[in-house]
């Protein structure tokens, strides 16, 4: 498979002015999410702007940011849940905006999560812009803001900085920018344990390059050091917090996993996510929600499959592959599942496709659709359960 099998005509404008209605977009349906949060919060008496800096895992940044690493909770029932499991990246940019500004480490992490939830809208469009015209990457950036969890974008998560750095490393690697595309990589590592998915795509697509006589996005005679730095320098993030956990647990190369142990997770290839959505049809109202889990993880698979018919780079079949696989194949709470999947966002590319291909005003609409029911959605999450 070749990088080159659905490039589109090189364009006129630069990037920049490219993405700009793309980033326009993607503004404007994350301002109509976060206003129906604020209404809907205050109808219930809550605070939006709790909801999305200061609750689950928002918490856990802020401490570590505020305090560093070393904090723990025992449950009743012998789990340990450590801070540890908690990549640092976004503590870290939270603590320098912190040092920075006046802003509270909480709304350090939503000015974080904001900005970057821009650059991987950003960096969305210029891999579909690439690979198949402006018109189809403003619809990817759409299709991704409006997904139904997609207010995880604007929360004081990692999900958006660690898509910005995956989406950049991916356009990198097409582009032939092997070193950069290991930096980005790295610093995806450092951010969130699926990183693993973007040093696995830069690693698999040098070495499928090495076999191919001149095709790749170097050119003929591309200096191959790049490359074998690009693939050394990808891992470095990751593979450096992993063993300082492990140094610092005293457990060695397992410490990682026992710290995630610790909050049970792990990859049992499935297992316990099929138990659970088996479980889901024993009684009738909870078995409608089995149904829908069901079409979902089959409509995943058929658009991975649809990108590979479709000829996607390797590069992104590999990186949304290892994304899909461990979202769905990992033993974590089965209610982040959806938020797990964010990052996969090549994944659209073939509705993306198609929505760039039907009639302007019909694609509006069904935007704009697709918009308001992401917003009420993702109020409702919010103030019901929410990510755990």
């Amino acid at each position: 498979m070749t990088e080159t099998a659905t490039r589109a005509a090189p364009p006129a404008l630069p990037l920049p002015r490219r993405a700009l209605p793309a980033l326009l977009g993607y503004a404007g349906v994350r301002a109509l999410g976060l206003a129906v949060l604020a209404v809907w919060s205050a109808a219930r008496g809550t605070s939006a702007h709790k909801l999305l800096s200061a609750r689950w895992d928002s918490l856990w940044y802020a401490r570590v940011a505020g305090a560093g690493y070393g904090h723990e909770v025992r449950l009743p029932n012998g789990d340990v849940h450590s801070d540890l499991a908690f990549f640092p990246l976004l503590p870290w940019l939270e603590r320098l905006l912190h040092a920075l500004t006046p802003l509270s480490y909480a709304d350090a992490g939503l000015a974080v999560s904001a900005l970057a939830s821009l650059a991987a809208a950003a960096g969305i469009f210029a891999v579909a812009d690439r690979l198949y015209g402006a018109r189809a990457g403003v619809c990817a950036v759409l299709l991704w803001a409006v997904l139904p969890v997609a207010v995880v974008q604007s929360m004081a998560y990692s999900e958006s900085l660690f898509t910005a750095l995956a989406a950049w490393s991916l356009f990198a690697v097409l582009s032939g920018r092997w070193v950069t595309a290991g930096l980005l990589a790295s610093l995806a590592g450092l951010t969130r344990p699926v990183g693993a998915a973007v040093v696995a795509a830069v690693w698999v697509t040098a070495a499928a390059s090495f076999r191919r006589d001149g095709s790749g996005p170097d050119g003929p005679r591309a200096a191959a050091w790049r490359r074998v730095l690009g693939a050394a320098v990808a891992p470095l993030g990751a593979a450096a917090y992993v063993l300082w956990v492990g140094r610092h647990t005293g457990d060695g190369l397992l410490g990682y996993l026992d710290v995630q142990a610790g909050w049970r997770n792990g990859f049992d290839g499935g297992y316990a996510f099929a138990r659970f959505v088996a479980a889901m049809f024993t009684a009738f109202p909870s078995a409608l929600a089995g149904t829908a889990l069901v079409l979902g993880v089959a409509l995943l698979l058929w658009l991975y499959l649809t990108g590979v018919r479709q000829r996607q780079p390797l590069a992104l079949l590999v990186y949304s592959g290892v994304v899909l696989a461990l979202a769905l194949c990992a033993s974590s709470y089965f209610g982040s599942k959806p938020r797990l999947l964010l990052p996969a966002f090549p994944l659209l590319f073939p509705l993306a496709r198609a929505l760039a291909r039907a009639r302007p005003a019909r694609a509006a609409l069904l935007t704009s659709a697709l918009a308001a029911v992401a917003a009420v959605y993702g109020a409702l999450w919010l103030n019901g359960s929410g990510p755990p």
